[in-house]
């Protein structure tokens, strides 16, 4: 390995544990003691430029966190932790810290879980348009309908959709061709399913998701071909958006069979 690919891995993985967090000179000094398999203060300190009284102060975190393992001589020698156990205590760490902010931002949340969203909410981005709409379905009590291309129509859609059928929540679907309909039978055997509003091919629409007939949802793609996404959305039996798509939504689902007899 070359010497400057090698000091391209290591500035790399010292970038990668300070996003871990890791100071900087922790970060130095643990990729240092990887490379050296141990060493004293001075050692250290000529390795990675870190000045000799900050390398104490580091070593000390690094040990707390359980890094580093440290040898009481004279003078202390100083040994790393494997790979493998440094990569599971961030995991550790990570697992505790994701599960103190979900208590935190839970503990933040209004009393009632029901209340109602005032406004209309914009959401950019597919990923976090499909969180949204996640979020949405696993939320569901009594129905979901669910309009889109087919492309957004993702296996992890049909799993949460499933999961919800699974709860007894009536599921309505449109959208889909002949081919897909088979696999979401085979998955959602209650799914039922309508034409829709119109050609999807012929618009930028995205989806359109209604959950429980007081959440909506409704997203377009962006008319340049790439696979950006934005959706607005609305929560609560008052809300203006869902007043107005509720009212769609269910004028279209109740005459379906008008337009499957062709008119």
């Amino acid at each position: 390995m070359s010497e400057d690919l090698t000091d391209e891995i290591h500035a790399d993985a010292i970038a990668r544990l300070q996003k871990l967090g890791m100071t900087e000179y922790a970060a130095r000094i643990y990729v240092a003691l990887l490379r050296l398999g141990s060493g004293t203060a001075r050692e250290i300190a000529e390795t990675t430029s870190v000045p000799r009284t900050r390398v104490y102060d580091a070593v000390e975190v690094l040990q707390e966190r359980g890094f580093v393992e440290v040898s009481y001589g004279s003078p202390k020698v100083f040994r790393p932790v494997s790979r493998e156990t440094a990569t599971r205590q961030f995991q550790l760490e990570y697992d505790e810290t994701i599960d103190e902010l979900t208590d935190t931002l839970a503990a933040l949340e209004p009393t009632d879980a029901t209340h109602e969203q005032t406004g209309v909410w914009t959401v950019s981005g597919r990923e976090a348009v499909t969180d949204r709409v996640l979020e949405f379905i696993g939320e569901a009590d009594t129905e979901v309908v669910y309009m889109s291309v087919e492309r957004l129509l993702t296996d992890e859609i049909i799993g949460e959709l499933a999961a919800a059928a699974d709860r007894d929540v009536a599921i309505q679907l449109a959208g889909i061709s002949a081919a897909t309909r088979q696999e979401i039978e085979a998955e959602i055997p209650d799914a039922e399913t309508f034409e829709t509003l119109w050609e999807w091919s012929d618009t930028t629409a995205g989806r359109l998701v209604m959950v429980d007939r007081e959440t909506i949802l409704v997203s377009v793609l962006a008319d340049d071909g790439s696979s950006e996404e934005t959706a607005v959305w609305g929560s609560g039996e008052h809300n203006s958006l869902v007043v107005v798509l509720k009212a769609v939504f269910t004028w279209r689902i109740n005459h379906a069979h008008r337009f499957e007899d062709g008119g």
